[in-house]
């Protein structure tokens, strides 16, 4: 169970303090207390844990500052999306608005090479509008011979570059918990100039120590991968880890299934999943075409393959999406094959908007018959 409290209701505060001790005397219930800081006000949760079944809601319901009280009725306690539950599907972060009710381009390089190719790109993202973009310094990869990434030797210029052009979140994968430390301190190094959104990759959606320690962190939004090989439903789970420890700014990331039922593409398409995952809980839901697709391969009309999954993720009602972009492709050290040109900036973004406004009417549309 979890109790909604009015809003900007501090612990000093005397009602608090009644509602805690008699909390306090339920037999078989730990108390969980979370505080959500938004622009204008403060929202505290509490999550009761335990024998539950036997408390009445309006009993609840009266207790000192108690606005709402939401029963969980799914597994996802924390994330979930519960009967009656009109707790908020958005988080605000770096003055990015993230929610299921709108949409963000993070259009970048897979993984930093040269501090030239970051600049161009950054460049084009601020003279096409946009102020997110992805920035991969740590790349797990499939072979210990292949290119890992600079790490920490490149965030610097990633984050002066980024603060020059406008940037304000770089998704940007982290593999360690020593990562989080490097990121902090880059940051603080460089004046605050951008913003972070730590992204767990599909490897690690089961590191389960990983995904406490980042949880446990609340400066920095996540992007949790699917992991490929698992279900949906334990992926959902690695995303309550992140909540359960106290990070509820939790983007849930589609980026193909690991099978060869998706041959010739890299990974099969799961974006029919886009409303399944916002049925089921509060998580803004971000897609990757890229690693989804894994090549610039097009059909007889010309349109490439990732655009048109891309269009197929926005249609169904995805917020975010991950795309891989590249000045050079032939020179990029990770996923060239598959990045997207410079000068495709423009059109892929204009084919967001036409992809964007077919789900808004679709909305509308569905709104009239209802």
């Amino acid at each position: 169970m979890i109790l909604i409290l009015t809003p900007n209701v501090t612990t000093g505060n005397e009602e608090y303090q009644r509602l805690m001790r008699f909390l306090a005397k339920l037999d078989n219930i730990a108390i969980r207390v979370n505080q959500e800081q938004g622009v204008e006000r403060t929202l505290t949760e509490i999550y009761l844990i335990g024998n539950t079944a036997a408390l009445n809601i309006e009993d609840m319901k009266s207790l000192p500052c108690v606005e709402h009280v939401v029963r969980v009725s799914e597994e996802y306690r924390v994330l979930g999306r519960h009967k009656s539950d009109n707790r908020p599907t958005a988080f605000d972060y770096n003055g990015v608005r993230f929610g299921q009710d709108n949409l963000n381009v993070f259009a970048g390089l897979c993984a930093v090479d040269t501090r030239e190719h970051v600049e161009e790109m950054m460049k084009a993202l601020r003279d096409y509008g946009q102020v997110c973009t992805r920035m991969g310094a740590y790349k797990p990869r499939t072979s210990p011979y292949s290119f890992q990434g600079h790490g920490r030797a490149c965030l610097p210029f990633v984050f002066e570059l980024a603060g020059k052009y406008g940037i304000k979140v770089i998704a940007m994968e982290i593999t360690h918990e020593s990562h989080l430390d490097e990121i902090h301190e880059s940051l603080s190094e460089t004046g605050n100039p951008t913003g972070v959104m730590l992204q767990i990759g599909t490897r690690n959606t089961q590191n389960f120590e990983l995904l406490k320690i980042v949880g446990r962190q609340q400066e920095f939004p996540v992007l949790l991968k699917r992991g490929f090989g698992i279900t949906l439903d334990e992926s959902l789970h690695a995303a309550e880890y992140l909540a359960s420890e106290g990070n509820r700014k939790v983007v849930f990331g589609l980026r193909g299934m690991k099978t060869s039922i998706g041959d010739p593409h890299r990974n099969f398409v799961d974006f029919a999943h886009v409303s399944v995952v916002k049925q089921l809980t509060r998580m803004p839901v971000c897609i990757d075409p890229s690693h989804s697709v894994g090549a610039r391969s097009h059909g007889p009309e010309g349109i490439l393959d990732t655009m048109h999954v891309t269009a197929q993720g926005v249609i169904a009602g995805a917020n975010m999406i991950l795309v891989d972009f590249h000045p050079r492709p032939s020179q990029a050290l990770v996923d060239g094959p598959q990045a997207l040109l410079l000068k495709e900036l423009p059109l892929f973004l204009e084919d967001v908007t036409v992809a964007r406004e077919a789900y808004e009417k679709r909305l509308e549309l569905f709104r009239r018959y209802h």
